[in-house]
């Protein structure tokens, strides 16, 4: 019985594993260096943001807000940016209608971290086919870490490290 459940549990580990790797194929390489050129965003509360360039280990989330998903995940993220002063968080709303649609979705869900508006430069710069799709990027501008889709807080976090 128990010899079945691990074997389960393993057969579905990497299946799971296998699907994340194919789904991510297509984003930009773990320990590749973010894209050079300055990027910067204006932010819901009007202020401009830089992508890259930065000073401490940042996740990088880029959400549309009517993917579902987001909405379940988002709130992960948001723990993160409030349990650990030593990581940076930025939410890039992409594939949106306007900015009242973002502003909800931030409103909604409570956010405190800077929320950018994103655009099609940004989305193909960063190579986001889904939602959500996040990079976790050091302060010498390198990716560390990648995925696309749910990410549990602990799953985030680790990710970080």
């Amino acid at each position: 019985m128990i010899k079945s459940i691990l074997i389960q549990v393993i057969v579905f580990f990497t299946i799971f594993q296998a699907l994340s790797m194919f789904r991510e194929a297509d984003m930009l390489s773990t320990g590749e260096a973010v894209i050079q050129q300055k990027t910067s965003l204006k932010t819901l509360d009007n202020k401009t943001i830089e992508l890259n360039h930065i000073e401490k280990t940042t996740v990088v989330y880029f959400f549309a807000p009517w993917c579902q998903i987001c909405h379940m995940s988002i709130s992960n993220l948001q723990a993160i940016y409030e349990k650990n002063d030593h990581i940076n968080v930025v939410a890039v709303a992409l594939d949106y209608v306007d900015h009242k649609e973002v502003f909800e979705f931030s409103n909604q869900h409570k956010l405190t971290f800077p929320i950018a508006l994103g655009n099609e430069q940004i989305k193909a710069q960063f190579k986001v086919k889904g939602y959500p799709s996040y990079y976790v990027i050091n302060e010498e501008n390198t990716i560390i870490a990648k995925s696309m889709g749910y990410s549990s807080e602990i799953g985030l976090l680790l990710r970080t490290l």
